[in-house]
């Protein structure tokens, strides 16, 4: 699968053919997408080698794992409903939770959302259809504060319950049931999210339902990885980079925000990291760099594109 529409290889061929840049490879165009694309399948695949081969490197769910036999990982959000549902956890899930909440506060916490969730293919693959059924339109778009309810009302229900509420539904469990168990009924679940993505809402359900997603930018506010468009004058406006962003509001800042003396650094904690913006710019004006990295290059000069790539 690849994000790379006929529109866009249109596009590049054009100004490929006019000399205006050269042409790419189609692992230049696709090279951070494949490489999400091996870390998840290498996440399952961990899991897959004792059922299938007798090998067992990690135990458990994508939840609750043991590595090894030495390295535990949990999920905090998980251990947040625990909590709140007054389940003391054991020891191992608390360090566990504070090895992954550790990793992901350091590095970028929606680097989880774009690199190792099981859903980001599920909903990456509805993009990618309803591009190629001509399904353009937003659709309907939940409001951007919906997550933080999601979010509020899982930890609210397992306090109410007693139960670990949001783990009784959540499609990323659920997908990790498909592949590893080949559990049917989980089945529905991923498929739901799907169909949401695919006919109801674009980009809907991690970028305005998953309180996953939401929890992990909330503890990555402050992480060092991040998306620099630090050759921003090059920027044509072609959109390329907006229409393949999961999280498209930030950007903007970043790309747009030289006369307000804004760094170039996207530091909005819903950046997913994924690095489509990265692969998509013919112009090359993102990289993957730092936070504190103010560096910025006026190399390539200004150019105003339509969407078409064509010069006004």
């Amino acid at each position: 699968m690849t994000a790379v529409t006929p529109t866009r290889l249109n596009r590049e061929a054009r100004l490929a053919a006019a000399g205006e840049m050269p042409a790419r490879s189609f692992l230049t165009r696709n090279r951070f997408l494949i490489a999400r694309r091996a870390t998840q399948i290498l996440v399952l695949a961990l899991f897959l080698t004792g059922p299938l081969f007798g090998l067992w490197i990690a135990k458990g769910t994508i939840a609750s794992s043991m590595t090894f036999d030495v390295l535990p990982l949990t999920d905090p959000f998980m251990v947040l409903q625990m909590l709140a549902a007054r389940h003391w956890p054991e020891g191992l899930a608390l360090i566990g939770a504070l090895i992954v909440l550790a990793f992901y506060a350091l590095v970028s916490g929606r680097l989880y959302c774009s690199w190792v969730c099981p859903i980001n293919p599920v909903t990456d693959l509805a993009f990618w259809a309803r591009e190629r059924l001509g399904l353009q339109a937003k659709g309907w778009q939940p409001r951007p504060g919906t997550r933080w309810f999601v979010l509020a009302m899982a930890l609210v229900v397992s306090a109410v319950t007693g139960a670990i509420a949001w783990e009784l539904v959540n499609p990323i469990t659920m997908a990790f049931r498909v592949v590893v168990f080949g559990s049917a009924a989980s089945a529905t679940f991923v498929a739901a999210v799907f169909l949401f993505d695919l006919f109801v809402a674009r980009h809907g359900w991690c970028s305005h339902l998953c309180p996953v997603g939401a929890f992990y930018g909330l503890i990555g506010s402050g992480g060092l990885l991040r998306v620099s468009a630090n050759r921003r004058a090059a920027c044509d406006h072609c959109m390329d980079c907006y229409a393949v962003c999961p999280e498209p509001h930030v950007i903007s800042p970043a790309l747009e925000g030289a006369k307000k003396g804004l760094s170039p650094v996207i530091l909005s904690r819903d950046c997913t990291a994924c690095g489509r913006c990265i692969d998509v710019c013919d112009r090359i004006v993102f990289r993957f760099t730092h936070r504190f990295d103010v560096s910025e290059t006026a190399e390539g000069g200004t150019h105003r594109s339509n969407c078409s790539g064509e010069k006004q």
